[in-house]
């Protein structure tokens, strides 16, 4: 292409120019003509030039097939990297804005198209992305799969990613076998299949990549091994109810002299509320002063406001009080209607030995002119009765959930509390003592990578009468060869669970607007 002519006008530049090739291809047939059948203009739009605006006035010359049993009689000739067939804009704008709507999409990409000055709407943006050609997949030996959720709890798809590079390789839209086992059947060369505990995947790699080593990922053999021990705690709760009382250890007694005169003094001051200070202190001292100070030269409280800019009730304020820390609000409690019957209910609380009910507190207060509800009366009876010979109630007994954490955190980070709550509950409960040592013993096989010693827990785990252990010990026997991968070599499925992160960053970028065939584009290319 030659540039014949460049001419600023204002805001626009105009490039006039041409093709200087002798001829073009024929799309049809293929066929070489150099025959001119005659030219015309093109004016596809172009990035613009610092700030300006470039009007492309391009030359194209259309040709005649040399080639009699083609169906194109002419054809128009496209210069290789700056025009297409039917395009509107040159190859390098629809790049740029191809990169804006894989980034951005949507609105904001408009707003950013906009404000870089090129041309395209939201909808333009969408089409460019999807113009966009895939990448290669190439042959990966290691892929990690995981499923992500289209629409949480109803539509979930599959991502997969090469387990070495990390680059999402495809999305699948759905996570059953049928989807999976075609896609892994066209790549026969992957080694390493990453994947959670589903079945579908499982299927999927033993019927489509049966020369394929499984890799049960360590994240998701913890996961299901919490949950387990949940269940057993939950079919042990009963003994939860009967823990005993851990009595707190006593204050240690202090030998103290007795207070002085000067202690007593020093008592006292310490007893005298501290005045305030900081910004807001130093401010309102200013302020009071200087209202103060106006009124002594007589000035009326509404010149004072007019000269301040502030209202006349705020120089009021100030003027009235003799310090500014008179000018804050007495927080004291408010009056409430059952304040007249409070001595009438401790004295009947005392006389039935904290053994009467509020239905009956109610309807004697109420015959004696009590307006108030029944909520307030409850209220105040947790607060300020209590019963003459009850003990205090006992601490209630720990929650599954909390048991649950205690058995499945690592031992640093419990408090010393939670220590010896834990303690108290192992040493009262058998059964949760027998699931405390199994939880360690595959923490331990977990973290140091000791698979050879699955079987001897699968077997322990079987045999201890754990209703929920047992259970998640039978699915490790069924999925034997996959679990003792993943607690024997280092492949994980941390890079994949990343992705899924950012497909959902990606998903709330779009709002719902588009698809699954958008969704794939931006993961892929973005």
């Amino acid at each position: 292409m030659a540039v014949v002519r460049v001419e600023p006008v204002g805001s626009v530049v105009r490039v006039e120019a041409r093709s200087t090739v002798d001829g073009a291809n024929c799309p049809g047939c293929g066929a070489w003509s150099s025959r001119v059948h005659g030219s015309y203009l093109r004016f596809p739009a172009d990035l613009p030039s610092v700030g300006r605006r470039v009007v492309l006035a391009l030359r194209v010359r259309r040709f005649a097939c040399p080639d009699r049993s083609c169906l194109r009689r002419t054809f128009v000739e496209q210069i290789e990297g700056l025009t297409r067939r039917h395009g509107q804009s040159t190859e390098r704008l629809r790049s740029a804005v191809a990169a804006v709507g894989l980034a951005l999409v949507g609105r904001a990409g408009e707003r950013m198209v906009r404000l870089l000055g090129l041309r395209g709407s939201r909808s333009t943006l969408l089409r460019r992305v999807m113009e966009m050609p895939d990448l290669p997949v190439g042959a990966p030996t290691a892929i990690g799969v995981d499923d992500f959720a289209l629409r949480k709890g109803h539509v979930y798809g599959t991502v997969i990613i090469d387990a070495v590079t990390h680059r999402v390789l495809d999305l699948l839209p759905d996570r059953d076998a049928a989807t999976l086992g075609p896609w892994l059947a066209d790549h026969p060369q992957v080694e390493v299949i990453c994947r959670d505990r589903a079945s579908a995947y499982a299927e999927a790699a033993e019927t489509a990549a049966p020369q394929a080593l499984q890799i049960a990922d360590r994240y998701h053999l913890w996961h299901n091994l919490t949950q387990a021990v949940e269940r057993t705690v939950l079919n042990h709760r009963s003994c939860l109810h009967s823990l005993p009382v851990i009595e707190p250890e006593p204050e240690p007694q202090w030998e103290t002299p007795l207070p002085t005169d000067s202690d007593a003094d020093i008592e006292e001051e310490a007893e005298k509320p501290a005045e305030p200070t900081g910004r807001m202190a130093d401010r309102r001292t200013a302020h009071h002063a200087l209202v103060h100070e106006l009124l002594e030269r007589g000035m009326s409280m509404r010149e004072i406001a007019r000269h301040l800019g502030w209202s006349r009730n705020t120089v009021r304020r100030y003027a009235h009080a003799a310090r500014w820390q008179d000018m804050t609000k007495d927080r004291r409690p408010q009056a409430s209607k059952l304040d007249p019957f409070k001595p009438y209910l401790a004295q009947r609380w005392e006389e039935t030995g904290g053994r009467i009910t509020i239905r009956v507190l109610f309807e004697e207060i109420t015959a004696r002119g009590y307006r108030g509800g029944r909520t307030l009366l409850a209220q105040w009876k947790r607060q300020a009765l209590i019963a003459p010979d009850s003990a205090p109630p006992p601490p209630p007994p720990p929650s599954i959930r909390q048991v649950t954490g205690w058995l499945t955190r690592h031992p640093a980070g419990l408090t010393l509390d939670e220590e010896v709550q834990r303690k108290v509950v192992l040493a009262h409960c058998p059964e949760l003592d027998t699931a405390a040592g199994l939880v360690t013993s595959f923490a331990e096989m977990l973290t140091r990578l000791e698979g050879e010693r699955l079987t001897e827990w699968i077997t322990e785990a079987m045999t201890s009468g754990l209703t929920g252990i047992s259970t998640f010990a039978t699915g490790l026997n069924s999925d034997y060869d996959a679990v003792h991968a993943g607690l024997t070599t280092h492949w994980n499925s941390g890079p994949v669970e990343g992705t899924v992160n950012r497909i959902k960053m990606l998903k709330q970028q779009m709002f719902g607007r588009a698809g699954f065939a958008l969704l794939r584009k931006r993961v892929l290319l973005a």
